[in-house]
């Protein structure tokens, strides 16, 4: 099993982010399927404030290009995406065409 640990920025509006958390609140159940066909073993998101905070857990063959290859034929999951860009933005840094950035472990106990 891999873990990955993944950032991004939601736009500062209270509104904007309740909506959010509205649609996260009522995944559609293709875009959940999606995530498992990736790989993906569990997924979790995490807010404080706009910075959103992801954790996946993954089995060992799941890769990111693997799954933006999938993400990128599936009509569904580039709907959702775009629905989900009106409400997100990148962290400073984050490389161009980038939502999420992974981000580096630096400690472990």
């Amino acid at each position: 099993m891999q873990k990955f640990c993944l950032a991004l920025d939601l736009k500062d509006d209270a509104e904007l982010i309740a909506e959010y958390e509205f649609w996260h609140g009522n995944v559609w159940p293709e875009i959940k399927r999606s995530i498992m066909e990736a790989g993906i073993l569990n997924m979790e998101i995490y807010r404080f404030q706009n910075r959103l905070f992801m954790i996946m857990e993954t089995d060992d063959a799941f890769t990111f290009d693997k799954k933006t290859a999938l993400d990128k034929a599936n009509p569904k999951v580039q709907e959702w995406e775009e629905l989900m860009w009106q409400y997100q933005q990148a962290i400073p840094g984050t490389p161009a065409g980038q939502k999420w950035v992974l981000m580096n472990k630096i400690f472990e106990l």
